[in-house]
């Protein structure tokens, strides 16, 4: 499974150029099976989770052409020869469940093993399966199968309120209502960057979208989508964890190809720690110029502070003036990382969703293992700023999240290494 061994202390310096993001090409390689025309989707991040999605759209029948040196992936979705996900995929790839929604809006039916990816908590997928109820779909569950079909072949426009915003239902029921006849308003939506670059896609497809970034999107539906081009928008949570890694470790970087706006809550909590952050048009600078002060962070959806950084903000408290607590409002099981944090030293109290950090100087380096991708990127960053050395196993959890992590680093200045 592979392994990385840092040796901490050394500040990060120079500058970093910020992959695409895995959270936005996952639903739009979906949204490509509804239409039959060629769609070009361009700087595409070399992630374990894009190949498990491209092999997935691949076994539903369309053709998918990966060119790793121009960063470019083709889908031409002409006929699909199947409509089933089965369980080996799904289970590596949590987003595998977004093909739900276009293949019941091109084929009227879907097959789709109930969902996996990382273990931060139950995570249903009955949002989704309501918003495609409410859409006229019949939907049987069992032997760890949904199966959805809609009697005339077609999904029909209404107005679904969801009970929590949730990116994935939100993604999937955006994708579905392209197709469907009349109109779809999806309320209490999530509103996160990640859906708007899903929705400038479907737009470029033809789509009719109106809302996309606010809590309530409005589509039309159309009969037909076409063939498109597209850039996927830079990742913001590799963003957000290179620039906690700089600070923690007293670093001065900047970060390329970042949308300042999408990092506000992560540029914020950094600086009320007490580091100085510099934003230009694309870029950032971060300077960690003193030891953190104790920060309280609530995670929130957007344009709160995103859940998929608690564990990475977790990491660098642990080395802040003070005592910190973070809440984790999103998933229920986000703490896997605090035992492997405590290895190091940390003093860490977990109370349900509350973390207490008691800060200190420094923790030690140990042996520690990534129980899920963002817990492995708390403790890579762990790892840069302790005393000694560091060695995080299970490493294809970060792999699935982060590309050449350990490259970007060590042109930083990090002593890192990954061993298989």
């Amino acid at each position: 499974m592979g392994a990385f061994v840092i040796r901490g202390g050394k500040p990060l310096m120079g500058s970093a150029l910020i992959s695409s993001s895995k959270n936005a090409i996952l639903p739009i390689l979906s949204a490509c099976l509804l239409t039959e025309e060629e769609c070009v989707i361009k700087q595409i991040p070399g992630l374990d989770d894009v190949s498990d999605m491209c092999e997935l759209i691949s076994n539903l029948g369309a053709s998918v052409k990966v060119n790793g040196r121009s960063r470019k992936i083709t889908v031409s979705a002409r006929s699909l020869t199947g409509h089933t996900a089965g369980y080996e995929l799904v289970s590596r790839l949590r987003a595998s469940f977004l093909v739900t929604g276009p293949l019941l809006a091109r084929l009227g039916m879907a097959k789709v093993a109930l969902p996996g990816g990382c273990p931060i908590g139950s995570r249903p997928v009955d949002l989704h399966l309501k918003g495609f109820e409410a859409m006229g779909a019949i939907i049987e569950k069992g032997h760890g199968f949904v199966e959805a079909y809609c009697p005339d072949k077609k999904l029909h426009g209404t107005t679904i309120y969801l009970d929590f915003p949730s990116v994935g239902a939100t993604e999937n029921l955006l994708i579905a209502a392209v197709l469907a006849e009349g109109r779809t308003v999806i309320e209490n939506a999530a509103s996160e960057p990640e859906i708007v670059d899903l929705a400038t896609f479907l737009t470029k497809m033809g789509a009719k979208i109106s809302g996309a970034g606010t809590d309530t999107i409005t589509i039309d539906g159309v009969d037909k989508v076409y063939g498109a081009e597209h850039t996927i928008m830079p990742d913001r949570i590799e963003a957000g964890t290179f620039m906690v890694a700089a600070a923690l470790t007293g670093g001065d970087i900047t970060l390329k190809n970042v949308v300042p706006e999408h990092l506000k809550p992560v540029t914020a909590k950094l600086r009320e720690s007490g580091m100085e952050i510099i934003e230009g048009n694309d870029t950032i600078r971060v300077r960690g110029i003193k030891r953190p002060s104790a920060l309280d962070i609530k995670t929130h959806p957007f344009p709160g502070f995103p859940t998929d950084m608690q564990a990475q903000l977790s990491a660098y408290t642990c080395f802040a003036e003070g005592t910190s607590v973070i809440v984790e409002t999103i998933f229920e099981n986000r703490f896997m990382h605090v035992n492997e944090l405590r290895r190091m030293g940390a003093q860490i109290r977990v109370d349900g969703r509350t973390a207490i950090i008691e800060g200190m100087e420094t923790l030690q380096g140990a042996q520690v293992r990534a129980t899920d991708l963002r817990a492995g990127a708390a403790l890579v960053i762990a790892g840069l700023a302790a005393k000694g050395t560091t060695e995080v196993l299970d490493i294809h959890h970060i792999d699935r999240g982060y590309e050449f992590i350990e490259n970007k680093l060590q042109r930083l200045g990090a002593d890192i290494q990954r061993i298989s």
